[in-house]
């Protein structure tokens, strides 16, 4: 084959396969400016008629051309508002609750919702002591059809006084869980009553519910018991209200989202009459007033004014109830309720707050106090039970308030005596512009606090929260925080201690210089370290340092910070100490824009990759790995010496010492090291001095020496091929040849099978990868002078042939197909490529006869081995896989033999006949592939081609 490979001019080669240049005039032509688009409407007339009207329109804007056709419109809505209008429905669940949703739109996405504080509530507000409930027996009385109205109602009102008359009996000793396992009890027969059309059995589970709302008698869980009360509550409302709507459907038409009462039928508007004159008729007022006020969206069917004149009336209610605490959460459920069915309603809400703190003095005075010592409860968590109420009343009312209002609440709550609990509050509730603004007049306000019934450090902690959202004025800012530090540094409790620090290191980060960063993290670490008292505070310490590198993501400023590597000494538990580190790492590689050698981030980096490497071990994931290796080989990649070459590879030498475990981490290492044999190849000019000389050879040998350390064997090959290459290009011959020896022997451990993400997939097809990138690396390496002509290539080839391939496999006849592509580059008087300074074996041999026989043997030996192969496949069933190799084999004759040889020729025709002869062969392929073959015949020196074709025959499937 190759004594008659074709001679090749590849520079003309080249020419002629370029494509064709034509001046082209752009004219007013870009790609960026706008489109024009030509839109084309054909209107049909009738099926008979064939004539058709056709308009066009012309557009030009900026727009997607798509977009501009349509108007902006989207395609499904055209088709939609083309068909024909379907008729209403009766609106079902999702729809209600969607009009409901629409119905509350006056109060936007920037209003923190009560469902958002309801699990914070009952996760904090916990007991241990043992609860109460009254469970009544609830036994739905049956009424015949026939019976008269009156008799109806009477029946009804005599089951609605059953509960008042002993029919329910009471659980006692029952745990938290217990307790919240009954309520949910209670909240699906509530639901159970309703659709088995039991409701006044629904409205007797409300009531007897809202009466467990004046018990106190375990105080600490009360907060937990309002949020499950009135989710049964909300329950009830929305039963109720969706009932009443159902019966507005007229002629299958509902109500549209802003009705009218005037819209609303006479059976409707009686229904819900009767509910509220039911609801009239509750005796106790706490039952009385939550079920109105679960049921008060319902006004909205019978007045316009109803929701208007319903809220001032319960308001009032609430004064008649004596317990401030379950007072002031009747006020908060109040506000709830009018903040979803009337939140421009905010007069209510603000007389409900003004009403509230009218009667603040009731906290402190005897009834409480005696209450409390009963319960063994102490006065500042009993105000802590406030919180959630207040909170939320407050909210209600900051919310889109004028600041004339809030300065006037201020004002309010400055007037009542040890007023921390209401500070705290209108901290939480206001924005944070608001208090951030009037800093100092809140710090004032919280130094005349009384230390004994809120904490201070808690305010300065709410404050912090507010500093950290918004910015006080300039000249305050060093004031506030010096302020804020003489209380927070006096805390001798560390969990109190670090809850503040917490919150105003973010203020400290955010508006002040290393030095005050500093000084807060060693007033941390002076308070923490003590009796090892940072083992219970790792989310609050985290949560530090994800704000420091936050705000300081310069980190050659970051590491001046004197404390800030003590501070992570904190972090013992191994698992946080590298969450830490990550941390810290992703800042860094998300933040360092430049390449750096600054020893001090340097060193404490590496420290910082160290632990992230040390932590690996045989139970770490590889996901984990892969994420601690990337974040590894991120920082590899920033470090630069620039011309310091030698410092450099110092530096990956010591890298691959502290991170051999991560194998990724050692990969991108060699990267690294070839990448910097190269760049000193450019700095020399291809013309290395005796000392770079060395260098390279010892960029060279980190790479050989750290290459046989790695486990995926398709990696090894593939880093000794390219180091290989590097070597070659850096005129390291007997070390380039060391790699290809390397890869060659490491081609027979290749196993049949590898892991590829996750599954095991066949080897095969990524070792035929491999050997053809080889292959063209071989064309330029030239022979070693002691070890033989082609020695490389003879030693590939022989472990080629004693691989074990699969049995079904034809990879191997493909590699030989490659080789042959190989020989035919080799006998070439010029070959196609060379390395710059390496002198490949055209030009050591210079076309010497006994080196081109010695590649014809080696030619003859493959090509024999292919036809061995083909006539192996002989059998029916694996005639298709013959008829495929036979024409890939005739394509590599095509396209590298000189087919003025007869015996070539010949073979040429065999294969085309062979690869047709079973009718696998795919016929437009075969068309194709011979129309190619006349096309050649027309180039110069090609005429010999036309005769092939005419031995060409192109035979039918059949």
């Amino acid at each position: 084959f190759s004594r008659h490979a074709r001679s090749r001019n590849y520079v003309s080669e080249s020419e002629v396969c370029k494509l064709e240049s034509v001046p082209l005039d752009f004219g007013d032509y870009h790609p960026l400016k706008p489109i024009t688009v030509t839109e084309s409407k054909t209107k049909r007339m009738n099926r008979k008629g064939s004539t058709s009207s056709t308009s066009s329109s012309s557009s030009s804007s900026v727009m997607d051309p798509l977009s501009s056709v349509l108007d902006g419109t989207d395609p499904l809505s055209l088709f939609a508002a083309a068909a024909d209008p379907v008729p209403a429905a009766p609106p079902t669940d999702g729809a209600r609750r969607k009009r409901d949703k629409d119905e509350n739109s006056a109060v936007g996405s920037d209003f923190e919702p009560w469902s958002s504080k309801r699990g914070e509530i009952l996760a904090r507000y916990t007991t241990t002591e043992k609860l109460s409930i009254v469970s009544g027996a609830f036994h739905g009385k049956a009424t015949t059809t026939g019976s008269a109205v009156s008799e109806k109602v009477r029946t009804r009102l005599e089951e609605l006084d059953d509960l008042e008359e002993g029919s329910q009996k009471e659980l006692l000793n029952l745990t938290q869980q217990d307790y919240m396992n009954r309520i949910e009890e209670l909240n699906q027969s509530l639901k159970d009553a309703w659709s088995s059309d039991q409701k006044v059995k629904a409205l007797k589970i409300v009531i007897q519910c809202s009466k467990l709302l004046s018990d106190t008698t375990v105080i600490q869980f009360y907060p937990s018991k309002f949020v499950l009360i009135t989710d049964i509550l909300d329950t009830f409302g929305k039963l109720v209200y969706e009932r009443i709507l159902s019966m507005c459907v007229d002629n299958r038409v509902s109500l549209p989202d802003n009705f009218s009462p005037e819209s609303v039928n006479d059976t409707a508007k009686e229904t819900c009459l009767n509910w509220f004159f039911k609801i009239a008729s509750i005796r106790e007022l706490i039952p009385r007033f939550y079920v109105e006020a679960a049921i008060l969206k319902c006004n909205k069917f019978l007045s316009k004014t109803g929701i208007s004149e319903c809220l001032p009336r319960l308001t009032s209610m609430i004064r008649g109830i004596g317990d401030p605490l379950v007072a002031v959460y009747a006020r908060a459920y109040l506000c709830r309720v009018g903040m979803e069915v009337a939140p421009q309603l905010k007069e209510s809400l603000n007389k409900n707050f003004f009403d509230f703190l009218l009667t603040f003095k009731q906290i402190h005075g005897d009834t409480v106090q005696n209450q409390l010592v009963v319960q063994c409860v102490e006065i500042p968590l009993y105000l802590t039970l406030y919180s959630p109420a207040i909170d939320w009343i407050l909210q209600c009312i900051a919310y889109h308030a004028p600041d004339v209002l809030l300065t006037e609440m201020m004002e309010r709550c400055k007037k009542l005596g040890n007023n921390a609990l209401l500070l705290n509050s209108v901290m939480s509730a206001f924005r944070a512009e608001f208090i951030a603004a009037r800093s100092m007049d809140f710090i004032g306000m919280i130094k005349e606090c009384d230390e004994s019934g809120f904490p201070k450090h808690l305010l300065f902690r709410s404050l912090g929260l507010n500093l950290a959202l918004a910015d006080p004025p300039e000249n305050d800012r060093l004031q506030i925080l010096n302020e804020a530090w003489k209380v927070i540094t006096k805390l001798k409790n560390p969990q109190d201690y670090i809850n503040c620090a917490e919150v105003w290191v973010e203020y400290t980060c955010r508006h002040f210089t290393k030095r005050e960063v500093n000084t807060v993290l060693a007033d941390v670490i002076k308070h923490m370290t003590p009796d090892r008292a940072f083992e219970d505070a790792y989310p609050q310490l985290q949560s530090i340092i994800q704000k420091v590198i936050t705000y300081i993501y310069d980190f050659a400023l970051l590491f001046s910070v004197e404390k800030f590597l003590p501070f992570l000494d904190m972090f013992q538990k191994e698992s946080v100490r590298v969450e830490v580190c990550k941390c810290i790492m992703e800042s860094f590689i998300k933040h360092q824009q430049e390449s750096t050698k600054d020893p001090v981030i340097l060193n404490a980096l590496l420290h910082i990759c160290k632990t992230m490497h040390d932590s690996v071990n045989a139970l770490t994931l590889e996901d984990e790995k892969r994420t601690l290796a990337a974040l590894i080989n991120g920082f590899i990649k920033m470090v630069s010496f620039g011309r310091d070459f030698e410092q450099q590879l110092s530096f990956y030498v010591e890298a691959r010492s502290m991170f051999c475990n991560l194998e990724p981490v050692l990969v991108q290492l060699i990267h690294s090291v070839n990448q910097l044999a190269m760049e000193t190849r450019r700095v020399m000019k291809g013309n290395h001095s005796r000392k770079t000389a060395a260098f390279v050879r010892a960029c060279v040998a980190f790479c050989f020496i750290t290459i046989p350390s790695l486990s995926s064997i398709f990696t090894r090959l593939n880093l000794y091929l390219h180091s290989g290459q590097v070597a070659l290009a850096n005129q390291c011959l007997s070390q380039a040849d060391a790699f290809f020896k390397a890869a060659v022997s490491l081609v027979p451990e290749v196993p049949k099978m590898i892991s590829v993400d996750g599954k095991m997939r066949p080897s095969d097809a990524f070792l035929l990868e491999f050997l053809c990138n080889f292959f063209s690396t071989l064309l330029v390496v030239p022979d070693h002078p002691e070890q033989g002509v082609l020695f490389l290539v003879r030693g590939l080839l022989n472990v080629i042939q004693d691989y074990t391939w699969e049995d079904n496999s034809d990879d191997k006849v493909r590699i030989y197909t490659n080789v042959l592509h190989l020989l035919s580059a080799m006998t070439q008087e010029a070959y196609i490529y060379h390395v710059d300074k390496v002198d490949s074996n055209d030009t050591l041999y210079g076309g010497d006869s006994k080196f081109l026989a010695e590649i014809n043997k080696l030619s003859e030996t493959v090509v024999s081995q292919i036809l061995d192969h083909l006539k192996t496949l002989g059998k029916e069933e694996s005639l298709k896989r013959q008829s495929q190799l036979a024409l890939y084999f005739f394509n590599t004759i095509l396209a590298h033999g000189d087919l003025r040889n007869n015996r070539l020729n010949q073979l040429s025709v065999n294969l085309w006949n062979l690869a047709q002869k079973h009718g696998f062969a795919d016929t437009k392929t075969m068309v194709k592939t011979l129309e190619h073959i006349k096309r050649r015949s027309k180039q110069p020196e090609m005429s010999h081609f036309s005769e092939l074709a005419l031995r060409l025959p192109l035979q039918s499937r059949t």
